[in-house]
């Protein structure tokens, strides 16, 4: 299987939706019209397809920069607290890619574009109640921290806000980094 990160496609969204709403509770569930309010804020979208099968969407994620006209609480959170950011509003990976490295190469790609884009962190969000304990570990060995929690959706979730400081490409696997190149393509 040789996967590669593309630009998310608006031939996309059907695709994006279902992985999505398999994904509940570690994302919030949308419908299409939600889905596509998304699309028009993000900054970057990113989608993993396999080469043998590029039309089917193996992961994504969708990014947003400070500005935005987006009211999720998590967003506005750290909005209110810095303007100097990339912002992962959702990343998914399909249940049968798991463990394939999809997370890494979307990560990969979200490093780099942030500091293309020049901001000085990453941040995003990972569900303490309902407990998402993967997740916490897979962003912690990415070098993510806490920098504050929040419960949302009127107190059905709990979420624990991560940042990851952006290190320069040249200073190696440090915090906001990731250990394998930053090659958009896999083999496995």
């Amino acid at each position: 299987m040789t996967l590669h990160v593309r630009a998310t496609r608006s031939d996309d969204v059907a695709q994006l939706l279902a992985l999505n709403n398999l994904a509940v509770p570690a994302v919030n569930k949308l419908d299409e019209p939600a889905l596509r309010a998304i699309l028009a804020e993000v900054r970057f979208g990113f989608t993993v397809v396999d080469d043998a099968e590029p039309a089917g969407v193996l992961g994504f994620a969708l990014t947003l920069v400070s500005g935005a006209d987006y009211h999720s609480e998590n967003y506005r959170w750290f909005e209110s607290r810095s303007s100097d950011f990339l912002y992962v509003d959702r990343i998914v990976v399909a249940e049968g890619a798991r463990d394939a490295g999809v997370g890494q190469m979307l990560y990969t790609t979200i490093f780099d574009s942030a500091r293309s884009e020049g901001v000085s962190e990453v941040f995003c969000e990972v569900n303490l109640s309902p407990p998402n304990p993967g997740s916490l570990r897979f962003h912690h060995r990415l070098g993510f921290v806490e920098v504050g929690q929040q419960a949302t959706k009127g107190g059905a979730f709990v979420v624990s806000l991560l940042a990851a400081p952006l290190a320069a490409p040249a200073e190696g696997p440090v915090v906001g980094s990731v250990t394998e190149p930053a090659a958009a393509s896999r083999d496995s």
